[in-house]
């Protein structure tokens, strides 16, 4: 297909998913970390769409604020009555106006179209094709349109179930929605759709056959059906979110990572892995994580929004949060949780631990227990440790502090003070025995206690 093609996207965004039993509208829903929106938008963009429209249903700001996070001069329209596919289409009619080689009609709850196969539609109309719809071999084609060809494979017409004859319900080459029209022709194709049909809407699919009655060839490109697979109820966005959980998950494999139970791992639609990392068991990864060559992520480990660099290891049972950032080598261990963090080449955070809004110099030691104390009720403050510093088990830094480059800080300790490099700082009660205690406190306990019986 020739790069100098320009294509709009029109996506029809503007279903209020009455079926999902919620408040929040269809498009809002997530598969594999973003929006159903956001992944057919990035679909599109990668396969080479310069324009894209969005149709919104009435005061549905929300759903054209996300489409503006995804692609940020995205134009917005409101389809202001639900009168079918075709007129959400025609919502579009100033950007359909201003012209473009290749118009694609895509739809917010189809989130597994892939880019390669909206570059399929766009390379039917690169080949002289007026229409290209998508289409597939339904194992139950019931609900479907079917596609209906002539003997030579050419597409004739889309046959709604309803308006389908006895014959036609047999066919199972099934309409899966998205559709590529010729910029030049479509306005004038689309104008000529009218609503006499068994629901008395205004059917996109009717293009076919004007685009047939001008002498122009319509074609049908096949893509797999778990690749159409539309979302209207709770049950398809969990089975949507299966199918993209195995997609990610085979291309992270096969990019050369390691996953020992690759059914038990969850990542998101913009992860990162490198090559030879290991990803054990029952791990989940949201949104905004990239895992460097050579680390590894131990089991029950949960990460969003972080980076793991090269041969760094996490977990089990740690948590990354947004803004953790591991260097070279760093080690987080089980029961930790990171968040707006920097460790540094080496350093180690083994157990136990909170640490939030802070600096970790490389080779620096944290000890099991130590938590950063980051926040007054009111505002968040940073702590920042040296290099080869060592902080001793249960150790509470209460910041804004800094503890200098090969200090150490005794056990059990309140840091509220920076403590210089190399220094020692010990900041704890200090220990008082009483010998015999226990002993006349447990007579005087037992007697107590049989007075009360």
């Amino acid at each position: 297909m020739p790069k100098s093609r320009s294509a709009l996207a029109i996506v029809l965004a503007a279903g209020e998913g009455t079926r999902m039993k919620s408040d929040r509208p269809k498009a809002l829903h997530e598969v594999a970390g973003r929006s159903m929106l956001a992944n057919v938008l990035s679909s599109a963009v990668t396969a080479g769409v310069g324009r894209v429209a969005v149709i919104v249903g009435p005061g549905r700001d929300d759903v054209g604020a996300e489409a503006r996070r995804s692609i940020a001069d995205a134009d917005i329209f409101v389809q202001s009555e639900r009168l079918g596919t075709a007129h959400a289409v025609l919502a579009a009619r100033a950007a359909i106006a201003e012209g473009c080689d290749d118009l694609l009609v895509l739809f917010a709850d189809t989130p597994l179209v892939t880019a390669p196969t909206i570059g399929a539609l766009r390379a039917a109309l690169a080949g002289g094709a007026a229409v290209a719809v998508l289409g597939f071999w339904a194992a139950n084609p019931f609900g479907y349109g079917r596609l209906l060809r002539d003997d030579a494979g050419r597409l004739v017409a889309i046959r709604e179930e309803k308006d389908a004859t006895d014959e036609e319900r047999a066919v199972t080459l099934c309409n899966g929605g998205l559709m590529a029209i010729d910029g030049v022709e479509a306005l004038r194709l689309l104008e000529k759709i009218d609503n006499k049909n068994a629901k008395g809407e205004f059917y996109l699919t009717d293009v076919v056959e004007f685009a047939r009655a001008a002498g122009r060839e319509t074609r049908v490109v096949i893509a797999d059906e778990t690749e159409v697979l539309g979302v209207n109820d709770r049950i398809q966005l969990a089975q949507a979110e299966a199918l993209a959980q195995t997609r990610l998950r085979r291309a992270a494999m096969a990019g050369g990572a390691t996953m020992i139970a690759p059914e038990t791992v969850f990542l998101s639609a913009d992860t990162v892995i490198g090559r030879d990392v290991t990803i054990e068991p029952h791990v989940v990864i949201g949104p905004g994580v990239e895992i460097a060559d050579g680390a590894v992520i131990h089991a029950f480990s949960h990460l969003e929004g972080a980076r793991v660099g090269e041969r760094a290891s996490v977990g089990p049972f740690a948590r990354l949060r947004p803004g953790a950032a591991l260097a070279e080598k760093a080690k987080v261990g089980n029961f930790v949780e990171i968040k707006n963090a920097n460790v540094a080449p080496g350093a180690k955070v083994n157990h136990l631990s909170y640490i939030g809004d802070a600096d970790i110099g490389a080779n620096a030691n944290i000890g099991a227990g130590t938590i950063t104390c980051n926040y007054d009720g009111f505002l968040k403050y940073r702590t920042t440790i040296g290099e080869n510093a060592f902080i001793g088990s249960n150790s509470s830094l209460v910041a804004p502090v800094t503890i200098g480059q090969g200090a150490y800080v005794g056990s059990g300790s309140v840091i509220t003070k920076d403590v210089a490099p190399d220094a020692l700082a010990v900041a704890r009660g200090r220990q008082m025995e009483k010998a015999g205690w226990a002993v006349s406190f447990r007579m005087a306990q037992a007697a107590k206690k049989a007075k009360v019986e």
